[in-house]
């Protein structure tokens, strides 16, 4: 996917997904040393030593440094916005209108990272706001609520405040009068436990959840090589390793949100890169490169040639991608949603 997958723990937001390495033209292809220390497996480049990815998902995970770069994730932001689906949040406004809340809308964002999705989607939404910022790494929380939306799309003012913390305890009371709880490459890199505590916790709170850009396992590259389906393979198989989802995500959490009576809505929303998103392309081909390096190490010598061909092809503006995702959008039934909805 767009995010990387190389631990339980690893939250790429994705960041993938999710950096000191940003160049975007054509280099030498890298060695396995490179690609272990350039770039996180299965998402982009890594900010440097010690550094890792944003949320930790066990409460028994150890303590260490918590940061993932912000460069990645400011990469990816303008091609997430260009691919969040429309006819979800459609949909989701129109369930926000049908009852809307007394004091405005509580928006729980989880995973925030540096807080792209609130500013995608809060001036998307009408009326007064209040976005609680969930994320385990400070430094991130910092960016997430200096760089939040200020302003509705109905010119409402909207505030936030940050929460650090694992989304492995989040619970119905933790969203206790949320009106929406939102997540942004998130799914993927969940395991199905965590998933299913995710939408016990929406449910039993009454609460819509949007979680956008779950990665799907399905590229699309122009021209095409004879290797495209192999690194595929290999990548998607690393994104599954531990226990995690990878392109089961999706899926996963419509059975387990459906398994509480909520109906969910599956949209997709691909990336799709061309020459204007050369930076991007280039850095998310080296992760998951590494990726499926990592899963396969018999692709070595195939996959650095592979790459170092993509890079080529990317920096002449001559390769295209469609990276598919899917948003779910998880509505609780009218008659249940009470004043949450």
């Amino acid at each position: 996917m767009t995010e990387p997958a190389s631990s339980a723990p690893a939250l790429a937001a994705r960041r993938a997904g999710q950096g000191d390495s940003a160049a975007s033209g054509p280099r030498p292809a890298p060695g396995p040393a490179e690609r272990a220390g350039a770039v996180i497996p299965g998402a982009g480049p890594a900010a440097g030593p010690g550094e890792r990815a944003t949320v930790r998902l066990r409460a028994d995970a150890p303590e260490e440094p918590l940061r993932y770069a912000p460069e990645w994730l400011r990469l990816r932001e303008s091609a997430d916005a260009a691919a969040r689906a429309v006819d979800a949040l459609s949909a989701l406004r129109a369930r926000l209108a049908s009852a809307p809340p007394h004091g405005g809308l509580v928006v729980h964002d989880l995973g925030c990272g540096t807080g792209s999705m609130g500013r995608w989607l809060a001036p998307r939404l009408d009326g007064p706001q209040h976005w609680i910022l969930h994320d385990r790494d400070p430094y991130l929380l910092h960016f997430a609520a200096a760089g939040a939306a200020r302003t509705a799309a109905d010119g409402s003012g909207v505030t936030v405040e940050t929460r650090r913390g694992d989304l492995a305890r989040l619970t119905p009371d933790a969203l206790s009068g949320a009106s929406l709880v939102t997540a942004s490459a998130l799914l993927d890199v969940l395991t199905r436990a965590d998933v299913a505590a995710l939408a016990a916790a929406c449910a039993g709170a009454r609460c819509p959840a949007l979680l956008t850009l779950s990665v799907a396992g399905r590229v699309d590259l122009a021209p095409a090589d004879p290797l495209d389906a192999e690194i595929t393979e290999a990548f998607n198989a690393h994104q599954r390793r531990n226990g995690l989802l990878g392109p089961d995500a999706a899926a996963v959490a419509a059975e387990e949100f459906a398994a509480h009576g909520v109906v969910v809505e599956v949209h997709p929303s691909p990336w799709r890169l061309g020459p204007d998103e050369r930076e991007l392309t280039a850095q998310w081909l080296r992760g998951r490169v590494a990726a499926a390096v990592e899963q396969r190490p018999g692709l070595g010598p195939r996959a650095d040639r592979w790459l170092a061909e993509r890079l080529a092809a990317c920096a002449a503006g001559e390769l295209h991608a469609v990276v598919h995702h899917d948003d779910l959008l998880a509505l609780p039934p009218i008659e249940d949603a009470g004043d949450a909805v």
